[in-house]
């Protein structure tokens, strides 16, 4: 690999990864041939809810531990987990400045039916890219290595048990007054408060 970043695909990323990203934009590669790691980004996002902080978990078919390649990862649909997110990210963004403005766009990843999460995952990576204006190009890694002497590796450091090493600025927050500001969520958290402000806070 040449020299650039290498990024996982996560669900509805935090805000941590779109800043790499928007560093990174120019030489991008995508990791299509890793094992599913669980309990990280790939298949849960952070929202900011009435109550704090609240995890929207992707459940995946049994059978899709540590050693399932990530392109083999299936969705699990055994309960309508797709309702229950629609409905988290309304109630807890519903009176913020954006959420209307995104969410006809939004509405299909929560009523189609996606058979792979890694699909799934960058058709929604895509989606986000287009609300941050953000022209980003990127290559698959096709082939898996332990380590990069090139590249920057993003594929564990990112991950929902590790702090973000920087220093966030605040923003509006829409239950701010009640909870604080809680840093690093989901980029819809971002997009949903700031709108087309997003791009120039990344």
């Amino acid at each position: 690999m040449q020299k650039g970043a290498i990024f996982p695909l996560f669900y509805l990323p935090p805000i941590e990864y779109f800043s790499h990203i928007v560093e990174q934009k120019n030489q991008l590669y995508i990791e299509n041939a890793e094992h599913f790691q669980k309990q990280s980004y790939r298949n849960r996002a952070s929202i900011h809810s009435p109550n704090g902080k609240l995890d929207l978990i992707i459940p995946v078919t049994k059978g899709s531990k540590n050693h399932t390649m990530i392109k083999d990862v299936k969705i699990s649909y055994d309960f309508n987990w797709q309702r229950v997110h629609i409905m988290s990210l309304q109630t807890s963004y519903r009176s913020s400045a954006y959420f209307e403005y995104y969410e006809d766009d939004l509405m299909p990843f929560y009523e189609k039916k996606w058979y792979y999460l890694f699909d799934y995952n960058e058709e929604f990576f895509n989606l986000i890219l287009e609300f941050l204006k953000l022209n980003v190009s990127y290559n698959f890694s096709n082939d898996y290595h332990r380590e990069y002497s090139e590249a920057l590796d993003f594929r564990t450091s990112i991950h929902p048990k590790q702090s973000f090493g920087r220093n966030l600025k605040t923003y509006f927050q829409v239950f701010d007054e009640r909870n604080g500001f809680l840093p690093n969520l989901s980029i819809a958290d971002l997009l949903f408060n700031q709108g087309p402000q997003s791009n120039k806070y990344l």
